[in-house]
């Protein structure tokens, strides 16, 4: 059967975060469980404080979530227009609040030294933010709608791609005023992902298509068909040869987005999760190793599958409501959740 932390130890002690009371203690409930965890016997695989964490603070549904490149960091984005900064291990603190997004936080992104955050916002701002002092560093305008997705380059010169229910991408630069790009796609743009190169960024949005836009032409070089409904979550694989996918046809897919390759891009089409009426925007993630992919579902279930042949490695149950967002620790056999029931579980999985 499926195991995973969260429903093999039903009386596991949950340890809840709350946010800071108002004389400035930081408030710890721990549920204790019937049973002690050491009498249990359970084998710990990461440094998490419990087998599973849970982040509650945000007034609305939280729809981004990213650990930082570090690994001792995360940060959660909400409906209640606020970023959250979180210790991963101890008691999770949370250490900080980015406030200025008027609107919804549908995605957030951390830059590869973990010393900035990009994020975007229903506002249909795009935002950069110094993640130490939690000051706001640029708020970048040019979207006329929505800005679903943002992402930023991993290596090389510091860009940022945004999209949008406008149609637009844009690159950002932020040493430089207004988008150094303007990509103009025909549908609403979900999700973007830069490709290690710098020079090209995936896409992905309401016509089902994955499309590679070469920046030096400002154009589409090439479109990867297969899904059958709107994409909802673009992400690179470690080594940048890979995109994963994730579509409301309830398919997550592997793509292979090297220059040359022979025959079909789609490597892998993965499934058991599910998309609803609710539309939400359901991301992915890889593991550092790349042997597992994960994505968020409407069923309240987080999904892991294995990465070489599509089979379903864990479904983690615990969330109220739909899972919107997830993401693997960098070093940890940790998955983080964001849910609509407005909570974030830090949990871990077997070891590898």
């Amino acid at each position: 059967g499926l195991r995973g932390p969260f429903s093999a130890f039903p009386t596991m002690a949950l340890v809840e975060k709350r946010p800071r009371s108002p004389t400035g203690e930081t408030q710890l409930v721990v549920k204790k469980s019937k049973t002690d965890l050491a009498l249990a016997g359970i084998q710990r695989t990461s440094a998490l404080t419990a087998p599973i964490m849970s982040l509650s603070g945000h007034g609305g549904e939280v729809l981004t979530f990213r650990f930082d490149p570090s690994g001792k960091f995360c940060a959660s984005g909400s409906h209640d227009k606020d970023i959250f900064l979180w210790e991963v291990f101890g008691d999770c603190k949370n250490y900080g609040v980015l406030r200025g997004h008027k609107q919804a936080v549908l995605q957030l992104q951390w830059s590869p030294d973990s010393e900035n955050i990009w994020s975007c916002s229903a506002d249909k701002t795009v935002m950069l933010w110094d993640a130490e002092t939690g000051k706001r560093v640029k708020k970048l305008v040019g979207h006329s709608s929505f800005v679903n997705g943002v992402c930023t380059t991993r290596k090389g010169q510091t860009l940022a791609a945004s999209g949008g229910d406008d149609g637009m991408i844009k690159v950002w630069d932020p040493r430089v005023r207004g988008a150094v790009s303007n990509l103009t796609d025909t549908y609403q743009v979900t999700s973007v992902e830069f490709a290690d190169d710098g020079d090209r960024v995936f896409s992905g949005g309401l016509d089902n298509e994955i499309k590679i836009w070469d920046l030096r032409k400002d154009d589409v070089a090439l479109s990867m068909l297969g899904h059958t409904d709107t994409i909802t979550g673009l992400r690179l694989s470690p080594d940048g040869s890979m995109l994963l996918s994730n579509s409301m046809d309830n398919t997550v897919r592997i793509w292979d987005t090297r220059p040359f390759v022979e025959g079909s891009r789609c490597k892998l089409v993965m499934g058991g999760h599910m998309h609803n009426f609710e539309k939400n925007l359901l991301r992915c993630a890889w593991s550092p190793d790349a042997s597992k992919v994960a994505a968020g579902s409407a069923d309240k279930m987080v999904y892991v599958w294995n990465a070489e042949d599509g089979k379903i490695l864990y479904k983690l149950p615990g969330h109220t409501a739909c899972v919107n967002d997830v993401d693997i620790h960098p070093s940890q056999p940790i998955i983080g959740s964001a849910s609509s029931d407005k909570k974030i579980f830090l949990g871990e999985i077997e070891g590898e």
